[in-house]
């Protein structure tokens, strides 16, 4: 099968003060490894933070819908779901309504394309502050299994973040992240979550292969 990605945040990184996680939402369960990764792509597997019986749960899950499509009879991969149409698409709108998730990470990757070059580029709130990443889950049937999978939700640009790409991830505060994880229903008003500021560097085409994973994926150029 031939796997298409919907790419808008492609790749994110998460190398940095996992080890607060733990505490900042209370996980119950201590059996997690925190992996660093520089370069994370679609595909790979992730620890996200998801709410069950009123429990902050971190577990593995791997990066993206799965799902045939009916013309082409291609595998495609989601790995991004838009917040204008979450709670009306039939891939997405079951999870949005019990399967909401956060996504850690440090920081993302974007590509801005100017006359035909696409530059990368490092989009942080801080020198590797946590930031949260609003997503969905749900479990897919996985060679013989199931397996733990995520999207993460985008939505139109900030203002700072608009000159690089139009969409962006939803990107939460450590609170509104909790807020988010413990809300029951689809009636979600993101106009009461504030916007982070977030900066961005721009960063060598290193970036750009997905078996690059060091800190020079994240060090600014210029």
């Amino acid at each position: 099968a031939t796997f298409n990605l919907i790419i808008m945040c492609g790749r994110f990184a998460s190398y940095k003060n996992l080890n607060k996680l733990k505490n900042i939402f209370n996980i119950c369960n201590s059996d997690f490894s925190t992996t660093q990764s520089y370069n994370i792509s679609p595909g790979q597997d992730v620890n996200i933070v998801l709410n069950y019986k009123f429990d902050n749960y971190l577990l593995s899950s791997n990066w993206g819908y799965n799902f045939i499509n009916n013309k082409t009879k291609n595998n495609q991969s989601v790995i991004n779901s838009r917040i204008e149409t979450i709670n009306s698409k039939l891939l997405f709108k079951d999870s949005f309504l019990k399967r909401k998730c956060i996504i850690p990470a440090n920081g993302y990757f974007e590509w801005s394309e100017k006359e035909g070059e696409k530059k990368p580029y490092y989009i942080q709130l801080g020198d590797g502050e946590l930031i949260y990443f609003a997503g969905v889950w749900r479990k897919e049937k996985y060679n013989n299994d199931k397996r733990r999978v995520f999207s993460i939700i985008t939505k139109a640009a900030d203002t700072n973040i608009n000159t690089i790409h139009h969409r962006m991830p939803l990107v939460l505060n450590a609170n509104a992240a909790q807020d988010y994880l413990e809300l029951k229903d689809d009636n979600l008003n993101f106009n009461n979550f504030e916007d982070v500021d977030l900066k961005f560097t721009e960063v060598s085409k290193y970036v750009n292969s997905p078996k690059n994973n060091d800190e020079k994926c994240i060090t600014g150029i210029n």
